[in-house]
């Protein structure tokens, strides 16, 4: 008989992507069918199903760490930010429209038995079904119609473990505030709290976890360490930047790379791969901050309103700085958007992005963009052409993009042709999203800019991050009070 609990946050970007993945690999190794859900996602960072589908970033790292394909129903909603106070609506894996938030919060309960319905079937494989909210369980003000938190653990009849982030300070008030702002209903629902993030002696926080019983009478979990390792996991959206950011710089990489933070910026974990490599000092660079002249790489990274980013990439000056990068003998890459900004000229007639309108491009290759048609989705393979060495990835864009630069193209896909190159090969651009996770080519690339690969697998590092992430919570959470917080679906099928 089918389980679940849901994991809800105190707040965005507390950790709870990441426990649930590691809470799947380490219930999947159990013997345990495990199933990841998320009712409603917000991001740009999205992943594609075997189907052709599209799904949240997070949703894909986990159904990996429940060693299952990632599939549509596993995040039925998927809004992606594109300006504007409007976000491309994907239901069910394929693009529904284009939503304000106002109009999204008129819309968000009539879709609320499509998520029932992907919940039940993902339900009737599954011994147990790990559900993620998103945001804050406490946004009262969102709480009406809301299909993602409370309101979807109510339809589902479905018991619910927050995760609160120490690392941010206030960890008491998080839970405790959390838990006063639900309704009477809501906070029965509650099973208790996992404390992330702890850095130090978690002994000193003993007393913490005493006032919480106190304060709240909901049961600990456990309190996790900080896990460093986790940082090299796809991200779920664009809050994870702000960290990136403002760390430290590494000294001793022989290579800087440098990618502009652009508004909305979609797919950044394209660069995990390559920032994770010891001979590569992958910078994400915020607005109001030239790019690095010293840089020997920069990577235009995609974009989910290509021609508004490109706007936004002029304003900063940083067309000015690519200019200079390109004088100086510096590489550039593109990938997706960041290759149709490269271009001569983008046009979006439709209006697919915002505003109909076209606009010069940074005439850094031959190439000429026009936006519309269906998005196309899938996983290809194929050979980048310089270096004769093999890519895999998917594609995941709108539009066609022709021009005498096609004619050198970068990649010679299963699909065709992909990308272009300027004739001196140090400007490129390709529609291939997850390129440097293929070994070979990335330990090409690096070599072609002077450094030296590691020769390591990135497949091979992620499935050791998730069996160690997995080890990490079975030391500091109770495991099997967890399984035993988890509900019957025999019981809350009722409900649907």
């Amino acid at each position: 008989m089918a389980r679940a609990l849901m994991i809800q946050g105190t707040g965005s970007d507390v950790g709870k992507s990441l426990i649930l993945a590691g809470l799947s690999r380490a219930f999947s190794r159990r013997g345990l069918k495990v199933f990841p859900f998320k009712p409603q996602n917000m991001s740009n960072n999205a992943a594609v199903t075997k189907e052709g589908g599209e799904i949240g970033r997070a949703q894909a790292l986990q159904a990996r760490a429940c060693r299952v394909p990632p599939e549509a129903d596993m995040n039925p909603v998927l809004l992606k930010p594109q300006g504007e106070g409007s976000a491309q609506v994907i239901l069910g894996g394929r693009v529904w429209g284009t939503a304000s938030a106002r109009e999204y919060r008129a819309l968000a309960p009539s879709f609320l038995p499509f998520v029932l319905a992907a919940f039940a079937r993902l339900a009737a494989r599954a011994d147990l079904v790990l559900v993620e909210g998103a945001g804050s369980a406490a946004e009262i003000n969102l709480r009406q119609g809301d299909i993602a938190n409370m309101g979807f653990a109510e339809a589902a009849d479905l018991p619910v473990v927050l995760v609160a982030d120490i690392e941010r300070g206030g960890v008491i008030a998080q839970v405790a505030g959390t838990a006063i702002l639900l309704s009477p209903g809501e906070r029965a629902r509650v099973k208790g709290y996992i404390v992330n993030k702890f850095r130090g002696d978690p002994g000193l926080f003993e007393g913490g976890l005493a006032a919480l019983e106190r304060l709240t009478g909901l049961e600990a979990f456990g309190v996790v360490p900080y896990f460093e390792k986790a940082r090299l996991l796809p991200a779920e959206d664009s809050l994870a930047l702000t960290s990136f950011a403002s760390r430290p710089r590494r000294q001793d990489a022989p290579i800087l790379a440098a990618v502009p933070m652009l508004p909305r910026i979609a797919n950044f974990d394209d660069l995990d791969p390559l920032a994770a490599e010891s001979a590569i000092e992958c910078v994400f660079v915020p607005p109001g901050r030239p790019l690095p002249r010293q840089a020997q790489l920069v990577v235009l990274p995609g974009s989910k309103a290509t021609i508004a980013d490109l706007d936004f990439l002029r304003q900063e000056g940083w067309d000015i700085d690519l200019l200079a990068h390109r004088r100086q003998g510096g590489t550039i890459l593109g990938l997706c958007g960041g290759f149709q900004m490269l271009g001569q000229r983008i046009a979006d007639p439709l209006g697919m992005e915002g505003p109909a309108r076209s606009v010069p491009g940074l005439d850094l290759l031959e190439v000429d963009t026009v936006l519309g048609g269906e998005k196309l989705l899938g996983e290809v393979r194929g050979v980048d052409i310089a270096t004769g060495t093999p890519v895999s990835g998917y594609g995941m864009h709108l539009g066609k993009t022709t021009g005498p630069g096609s004619e050198r193209p970068m990649l010679r896909l299963s699909s065709g042709p992909d990308g272009a190159c300027s004739a001196d090969g140090r400007v490129m651009g390709t529609y291939l999203h997850g390129i440097f996770a293929s070994d070979p080519f990335r330990h090409a690339f690096i070599e072609r800019l002077g450094g030296e690969a590691s020769g390591w697998s990135w497949e091979g590092e992620i499935e050791t991050i998730l069996d160690a992430f997995a080890d990490h919570l079975e030391e500091n959470l109770d495991l099997d009070g967890l399984f035993a917080a988890s509900g019957s679906l025999s019981q809350s099928a009722k409900g649907r």
